[in-house]
């Protein structure tokens, strides 16, 4: 090996290209060692000098250095704002179990969907409820663990990491690509010579617990601010837009699943099968999972876990379960936005002690009061609380806690803190009750509950700055009128200095407004008036959902578009009228009808229609079926110009059922490019085959 180099003077006695190659393989063998066996090779030092020989190298050979190269996991300069990201595959969320039974109900729907004719009886015990040999052949699942950090999307085209990004909000997350690459036990390259044309790669940004006391050291010395927890501080870590800081974090990473996926000729059938091949590419795999068989199984493996808990070196909140053939995932597909063949086993919320200084009241975005107690600060379950949710003043009366009150508080992973009781053993002489405001601490208004509701309720709307504060989000999100780059910031801003007071002020901004606004340059001013702009075109549903009706999510809003065909219509039902639409009940009925006899929100529905927002009408009420009614639709690949919520908005808006997985009774699959198992499955079925050109033709949309 030619001599170390550790200054600008280089060494020519070898060949510059091969030099650099046997730094790539050596440093990479270290950074192997180090980050994930724990059992460094060489010392600091001698690591460094390797290090700095690279960095030389290339600075006089540029054209020597690779996307892959150990020197791009060195921070850049500190990035403007993060850039969003739309996920090719949604990252969905898991359903919660917090009990045996819950986890057994999970193992029975799983394994009645495959062995429907087996039968089960009740019985007092969950081996009674659900034998292992009512359950035969029982489904085979994969155990893993539950890690309280921050989860991440590695995309990866041809075996070459180029982009990572938050979860987000499922669909849309921040690009996060620069701070990554400074994790060195995350690869550059994947470690094959036949890799995917692109792996997205799923799993978790942790702080272990020593590199978290670690941080918290460096922080307390520097006069910084303390984090509070190991998954703040991961979180926090990721989102630097200077990603030198996110380098000295020591951040951790464990893969556990995948997004998508094209050109893997040899991709692993079942979820076991692609952790293997995971650890072989050289992406980080956690080894403590398990493969499993029914019931008894997964719960073995969660109290095996729970035992050990305290004892890991990094915070978890649970363990998951996986239906472990992947095949059969696809074909069990998903509820809402989480899958059917996976569920979250949380552990035992945790509770604390602590005392009830005082109750105060928050407004909601619908005029809900909340009570919300003002506790001393206490660690319950990693996190610092100083307040909890109180719900309402019929639950303050159940639970007869008096502010002064000592009180438990209980907190179980991301669910909201709250009060589980008071401990009157404790209650000081000078506790008394709560009661509830009569006036808005917001805007002055009457709060009000009616006869048969628990909630009580500003009665300001709009003029309501809480309230409206809350509307204009919902009215922004991608669900409802899709207005990107309005956030929370920046809607405080726009409310507090009483720059937008209703949804259609939002379509009068100007950028010579908005660049005198706090952190939101021309560009940033140009992109929103951009943004607003296009949102004017919508549809009626989009429009509905985006009103923030009470009762009236996005589903009943396609329902009442498609009945109804023009917004006219729709303002001028009856309750009658409304009840005799499909899906729409009594409760939701009321409260529309409730929404549209106020003057001022009718005021606001027509000045967004007089600054320019439109939307397509039918010409009559929807008397008659829709026509792809009862049709169930699958749709798998990338289509050619539609992004598939766009085709499923479509769709939907004809009558017809997106689901999940194909079988015997979907009557079309919409497919595009790189379709897979579905597709396969289609054509064994005889199920009819649609591409984009010919699914439009029958929507009659071309």
């Amino acid at each position: 090996m030619s001599e170390l180099i550790v200054s600008d003077t280089i060494s020519l006695t070898s060949d510059p290209g091969e030099r650099v190659l046997a730094l790539y393989e050596a440093i990479e063998k270290h950074n192997h060692a180090y980050y994930e066996k724990d059992d460094p090779i060489i010392s600091d030092s001698e690591y460094d000098a390797l290090f700095n020989e690279l960095v030389t190298l290339e600075r006089v050979y540029p054209e020597l250095q690779r996307v892959d190269s150990p020197t791009k996991r060195v921070g850049g300069k500190p990035l403007q704002e993060f850039t969003a990201v739309t996920h090719h595959v949604p990252m969905l969320s898991l359903n919660n179990a917090f009990s045996d039974e819950a986890v057994a109900a999970f193992d029975q729907r799983v394994s009645n969907f495959f062995h429907a004719n087996l039968a089960v009886t009740p019985s007092k015990t969950i081996t009674d409820v659900f034998p292992v040999s009512a359950l035969k052949p029982q489904i085979e699942y994969v155990a893993e663990l539950k890690f309280d950090g921050l989860a991440i999307a590695l995309r990866y085209e041809n075996g070459i990491l180029t982009q990572a990004a938050t979860r987000g909000d499922g669909m849309m997350g921040e690009d996060v690509t620069a701070n990554i690459r400074t994790i060195k036990q995350i690869p550059l390259r994947l470690k094959t010579n036949t890799p995917p044309d692109i792996l997205e790669v799923r799993g978790e940004i942790l702080l272990l617990r020593a590199d978290f006391e670690a941080l918290n050291r460096t922080q307390e010395v520097a006069g910084k601010k303390i984090f509070i927890n190991p998954r703040n501080a991961a979180a926090g870590s990721l989102r630097q837009l200077d990603s030198r800081i996110t380098a000295k974090r020591s951040l951790s990473f464990f893969a556990y699943g995948s997004g998508e996926l094209l050109g893997g000729a040899h991709f692993p059938k079942t979820h076991s099968a692609l952790l293997a091949w995971y650890a072989e590419l050289g992406i980080p795999v956690n080894d403590k999972y398990a493969v499993v068989k029914g019931i008894n199984g997964l719960l073995s493996f969660y109290r095996r876990i729970s035992d050990i808990r305290l004892c890991l070196p990094y915070d978890i909140d649970g363990v998951v379960y996986k239906v472990n053939h992947r095949e059969k995932q696809e074909q069990l597909g998903f509820a809402s936005r989480a899958p059917r063949f996976a569920l979250a086993h949380k552990f035992p919320a945790q509770e604390s002690l602590t005392k009830l200084l005082d109750i105060k009241v928050q407004v909601g975005r619908t005029g809900a009061i909340t009570p919300v107690a003002r506790l001393a600060p206490v660690f319950v379950g990693g996190a610092k609380v100083a307040n909890a949710t109180l719900h309402n003043e019929d639950e303050i009366l159940r639970k007869d806690i008096l502010i002064g009150d000592t009180v438990i508080v209980r907190r179980a992973g991301d669910v909201i803190p709250e009060i589980v009781r008071s401990v009157k053993e404790h209650r000081p002489d000078g506790a008394y009750a709560f009661v509830m405001p009569s006036i808005c601490p917001v805007c002055g208004s009457h709060i009000k509950k009616l006869p048969d509701e628990v909630i009580a309720r500003c009665t300001g709307g709009l003029i309501c700055a809480a309230q409206r504060k809350q509307a204009l989000l919902h009215f922004a999100q991608r669900r409802a009128m899709n207005i990107e780059g309005l956030g929370n910031k920046l809607v405080e801003q726009l409310v507090d200095q009483q720059i937008i007071q209703t949804p259609a002020d939002l379509f009068r901004l100007d950028v010579s407004t908005l660049v005198t606004l706090d952190r939101m340059a021309e560009k940033s001013a140009k992109n929103l008036v951009t943004s607003l702009e296009k949102a004017k075109s919508t549809t009626l549903s989009r429009f509905i959902f985006s009103l923030g009706i009470r009762y009236v999510g996005e589903t009943a809003a396609k329902i009442l578009a498609n009945h109804f065909g023009k917004l006219n219509n729709l303002l001028s039902a009856t309750q009658v009228d409304l009840l005799s639409v499909h899906n729409i009940g009594s409760t939701m009925a009321q409260s529309i009808v409730n929404f549209l006899s106020e003057s001022h929100n009718i005021d606001v529905i027509e000045q967004l229609r007089k600054v320019g927002v439109t939307w397509s009408e039918s010409s009559l009420m929807a008397t008659v079926s829709l026509p792809l009614a009862g049709q169930k639709f699958v749709l798998t690949g990338t289509l050619p110009t539609l992004s598939r919520e766009k085709a499923k908005t479509l769709l939907e808006a004809a009558g017809a059922k997106i689901v999940g997985s194909v079988s015997a009774e979907t009557n079309y699959l919409v497919a595009g490019a790189n379709a897979g198992s579905k597709l396969i499955k289609a054509e064994s079925l005889g199920v009819p085959i649609l591409d984009e050109v010919s699914m439009c033709a029958m929507l009659d949309v071309l």
